[in-house]
């Protein structure tokens, strides 16, 4: 029964960590490539990465921090590790949810200060992916240890 719940988390992991390397790459493409004013393949790209963003962020809370919140972790270890990080996750959650919230909306992007905007947008939602990225990172350790 053990090896098989194992089993279970170490696939949910490798779900989760598949889904947030295709969010990254999205994200990379559009760091690097911002939309700019009349792009009309920004939209579309810009929608893509929102629904990345939620698809890693309801898989994240379904395939691991729910497993918390229904009280099935027994282990001390990875309880202390949960107790600290899910909180601050849960703060990077609202962040991702603004940002999608103000962008996933499939319309050309008309003038400079949008675009502006954009870029800010971008670069603290990058800062808060890094954060979660490293708060889950610490869950998952404790969980594979």
């Amino acid at each position: 029964m053990e090896n098989e719940r194992r089993v279970v988390t170490h696939n949910s992991i490798d779900d989760l960590v598949l889904t947030r390397t295709k969010l990254l790459s999205l994200y990379s493409e559009i760091a690097t490539h911002p939309p700019q004013v009349g792009d009309a393949e920004a939209p579309e790209l810009l929608q893509r990465f929102c629904e990345s963003l939620i698809d890693y962020t309801a898989m994240a809370h379904f395939k691991l921090y729910q497993y918390f919140e229904e009280k099935r972790e027994r282990r001390r270890a990875v309880l202390d590790v949960a107790q600290k990080t899910l909180p601050l996750i849960s703060q990077c959650t609202d962040t991702i949810l603004e940002f999608n919230d103000k962008y996933d909306h499939p319309e050309p992007i008309e003038d400079t200060r949008k675009i502006d905007n954009l870029k800010t947008d971008l670069s603290c939602l990058g800062e808060t992916l890094a954060d979660r990225i490293e708060l889950e990172d610490k869950v998952i350790r404790a969980m594979v240890s």
